[in-house]
């Protein structure tokens, strides 16, 4: 049997026929599998209605339909779990039909002024100036609570201080460059601007007390809020004593004042043009 396999084999026609039959058999094998992986379908996520720029994607957003893989090009996302949560680019629509591609969605922290994202509509953000010192070396960290107080030189010369506004949470941090101070660990960033959002009235108080701070050497203070914080607990004014203080030092001019003593302005320049109209009218008549 041996002898019969060695020479069967070792007849040079016999080895070539095997050759090229393999040879066909791999052939047919990758060209029927190639085949097989371009005409098969794909189950795969789009979008059922056209999405504007900065959405929240949802799963009502969200359909499946099946593609042959070759109509498959570039980087896109298969699973809808990878989708939801995100948003659309800031400056493209996806088209209703789109696939998800992955350079068409961003997460939410990389949005410009994603901060904004959490303030509620009678909010306004502020953005405080800050360094290394008035940060406790860079340890307030976006979502961490904190505390304003308040520190000022009254008229007969004595220091009032005391808290002022308490629990705000701090949307964001950056650097003097717009840079987020914590989204790079492998760099230093330093601190130069706090962002948070107050209730408009508080908002007011807290510009109020910031344009105070020549007059009255005002003086505003963050500390970290040591206390359990929950859902539940709003931003408040902590003292009324500074609340008076303030609101007895200024006074807020309201949108119909300014509107009625611009009107007024006009009014009299108008005047003033037409008396001086009249006026060059006579001259010329009088020379003549």
């Amino acid at each position: 049997m041996q002898d019969s396999i060695k020479k069967f084999f070792s007849n040079k026609n016999t080895v070539t026929i095997i050759g090229i039959i393999l040879c066909v058999i791999v052939l047919y094998i990758g060209y029927n599998t190639r085949i097989s992986q371009k005409v098969s379908l794909t189950k795969v996520p789009y979008a059922n209605q056209e999405i504007e720029p900065k959405t929240k994607i949802t799963n009502d957003m969200i359909s499946y339909m099946h593609v042959p893989a070759a109509f498959l090009v570039g980087s896109y996302y298969e699973k809808e779990e990878e989708i939801v949560g995100k948003y659309s680019q800031y400056n493209t629509k996806i088209l209703e039909g789109s696939l998800f591609y992955k350079d068409l969605i961003i997460k939410a922290s990389n949005l410009p002024n994603s901060a904004f994202l959490n303030v509620k509509e009678d909010e306004t953000v502020v953005n405080y100036s800050v360094n290394m010192d008035s940060t406790y070396a860079n340890s307030m960290r976006p979502d961490d609570v904190i505390n304003i107080y308040f520190k000022a030189k009254s008229d007969d010369g004595t220091i009032m201080f005391g808290k002022f506004i308490s629990n705000i949470t701090i949307l964001d941090v950056k650097d003097a460059d717009g840079r987020h101070v914590f989204e790079n660990t492998s760099e230093a960033r330093t601190p130069a601007y706090m962002m948070f959002a107050l209730p408009e009235d508080m908002h007011l108080l807290f510009r109020k007390a910031i344009y105070l701070s020549d007059s009255y050497e005002v003086e505003l203070i963050l500390v970290p809020n040591t206390q359990e914080v929950t859902k539940e607990d709003t931003v408040y004014v902590s003292s009324k004593d500074i609340q008076n203080f303030i609101n007895d030092k200024t006074k807020m001019v309201s949108v119909d004042e300014i509107l009625s003593s611009t009107s007024d302005k006009v009014t009299t320049d108008d005047k003033k043009a037409d008396n001086s109209s009249t006026n060059n009218s006579s001259d010329k008549k009088d020379n003549s």
